[in-house]
């Protein structure tokens, strides 16, 4: 019954929107949303799983979100082959990027599908614009004193992804994108709280401490303990503040999922499976050093079946 809830109340939404939206900019070709798929699918399980449950109407504009600032995030972390340092790269990127919105074209396949996207849906190029910065960034602060520190870099790491999918998908007419804005910035911010307090391990190897130092302090919980991965009850005590704060964040973004106008089913199935996590980390008994908190199919799919739910049902 409730797969056969979601499978109607998702084609409800696809026939909806297949007229409204508006052709992709003729720039970009079917072989550079091509390579933003590629890119998504590479890249993160839990955000290509989620995408199955959107409309398809507006799957490639959100491929193509994904995609451009997968690469950027790729030369900041992963490579930066071609150039002399991850700033070059990570410069380079930006360039292309404002370059697009001047000149209406790029050599790239991945910033031309978002420029051809950005142009369908109305995105303002400023919107990226904390993104670079927060990219920027990355490259020389490894550790946040304070929760206000961190914020400041989601700024730009996390927010500009909701409010470009907010433009992607629109809001239903009784609302405004501005006044819907700081309920997607709560999404956008929960999910990546549960990224950091999942990858506290990984971040760690590579030199990075995403937890705010006040934080650690008022836990009693040093980088010592860190760097040994002890899962002390102080730390777990922390790892339950720092879970409730997202979840808190997770709370207010259901008010930004039901104004959406389009794709609500599958922001809500998203929203779901990454808040799934903490569950998934006190299932490994806090144990995020060692062990990667995720979740199986199975467990995903029941997530996502429990979106409609939280959309229609409130």
């Amino acid at each position: 019954m409730l797969q056969l809830l979601t499978y109607t109340l998702f084609s409800r939404e696809s026939r909806m929107i297949t007229d409204r939206q508006p052709a992709a900019h003729p720039i970009a070709s079917p072989d550079d949303y091509a390579e933003c798929r590629r890119v998504m699918l590479g890249a993160s399980k839990n955000y290509s799983f989620a995408s199955r449950f959107l409309p398809r109407a507006v799957l490639r504009h959100v491929e193509a979100l994904y995609a451009l600032m997968r690469v950027g995030d790729d030369r900041v972390d992963e490579t930066y082959e071609g150039f002399d340092s991850p700033l070059a790269a990570i410069e380079d990127w930006e360039r292309t990027y404002w370059q697009a919105f001047e000149t209406g074209h790029s050599d790239h396949p991945v910033m031309r599908a978002y420029l051809a996207s950005a142009t369908a849906c109305g995105i303002p190029a400023e919107v990226m614009a904390p993104y670079f910065r927060a990219m920027k960034e990355d490259l020389t602060v490894a550790r946040y004193p304070t929760f206000a520190d961190l914020m400041h870099y989601m700024e730009g790491s996390a927010l500009p992804v909701g409010r470009a999918m907010t433009y992607i998908l629109g809001v239903r007419p009784s609302y405004t994108v501005e006044e819907t804005l700081p309920y997607a910035d709560s999404l956008s911010i929960a999910m990546q709280l549960s990224n950091f307090w999942r990858d506290i391990g990984p971040d760690w190897r590579i030199g990075r401490v995403y937890l705010p130092g006040e934080d650690l302090t008022r836990f009693q919980v040093t980088e010592a303990d860190l760097a040994g991965g002890r899962v002390t009850p102080d730390f777990i005590a922390l790892l339950e503040f720092e879970m409730a704060r997202a979840e808190a964040y997770y709370r207010n973004a259901r008010i930004a999922v039901r104004r959406l106008a389009t794709g609500r089913v599958g922001v809500m199935a998203a929203l779901e499976v990454y808040r799934g996590i903490h569950a998934a980390i006190r299932r490994n008994g806090y144990d995020v050093f060692t062990r990667r908190a995720g979740t199986t199919k199975s467990q995903k799919l029941g997530l996502a079946l429990s979106a409609p739910l939280a959309v229609y049902f409130p």
